[in-house]
């Protein structure tokens, strides 16, 4: 079963305050690029995995998606996502990414947002997710960058110059990451961008296109706080196609 970090009290009320937790999907940085990935939503079912307070379900749903289906480990995050939307064509369910079956054949868009690295049998799901698109269905779907989860110790340093770097160690060493982040003891899966490939092809889909996200010179001249991002990419965005 997935650690259900979301529902502890302490992760959860932190998360809360994040930019994203605020404002939406206009508090993701990313999703500017994000949305460029994403095919036409009218009259589309859509598939959200781990769509946490419903931001994209809305979002889906605004576009004119004939229905939206957000699912969810996270109690919490599920009981604000039905308190905010009001959209008759959106459904969430509470269920566990590791072993959650959708229909197949049921769905033209599958989306998630940075939940697939919490995922230990990630094939298992990738398969099931395929099977329940409709041929010439889409996945679009962003991770935390592998550089980001390759460190155990997931800090910035700083070089002899006085440079902030992140580290890059044990990347080829796959597997469970544990950080303190909003809570201690959260447990994140670390792949490699390789493996992510290997699994998303070996699940019978096509990549349309993967971008190494970082912010723009002009997001991190608008936001000093982000200058230092740049260093290295935060994201793995991948659009990604069902023959």
């Amino acid at each position: 079963m997935t650690q259900n970090i979301y529902d502890d009290e302490t992760f959860f009320a932190g998360y809360s305050r994040l930019p994203r937790s605020l404002r939406g999907l206009d508090g993701a940085p990313e999703w500017p690029v994000l949305r460029a990935m994403l095919p036409e939503l009218r009259d589309k079912r859509v598939l959200d995995l781990g769509c946490g307070f419903g931001w994209f379900c809305r979002f889906a749903a605004e576009e004119g998606a004939a229905s939206v289906r957000g699912v969810d480990v996270s109690g919490k995050m599920l009981e604000r996502a039905r308190r905010e939307t009001a959209d008759p064509r959106i459904a969430y369910e509470l269920a566990d990414l590791e072993c959650f079956a959708p229909a197949a054949g049921r769905f033209d868009l599958a989306y998630s947002s940075l939940a697939f690295h919490y995922i230990a049998d990630l094939a298992g799901l990738l398969g099931r997710v395929h099977a329940a698109l409709k041929p010439g269905g889409a996945l679009v779907c962003s991770v935390e960058h592998p550089i980001m989860t390759a460190p155990t110790r997931q800090d910035w340093l700083t070089d002899a110059d006085g440079r902030a770097a992140w580290p890059v160690n044990g990347y080829l060493d796959e597997g469970e990451r544990v950080s303190d982040w909003l809570a201690p003891g959260v447990v994140k899966r670390h792949r490699t961008v390789a493996t992510y490939l290997d699994l998303l092809l070996g699940a019978g889909f096509t990549l349309a296109r993967l971008v190494e996200w970082a912010p723009s010179a002009e997001q991190a001249a608008a936001e000093p706080g982000w200058a230092k991002e740049r260093e290295r990419p935060f994201f793995l965005l991948l659009s990604l196609r069902r023959g």
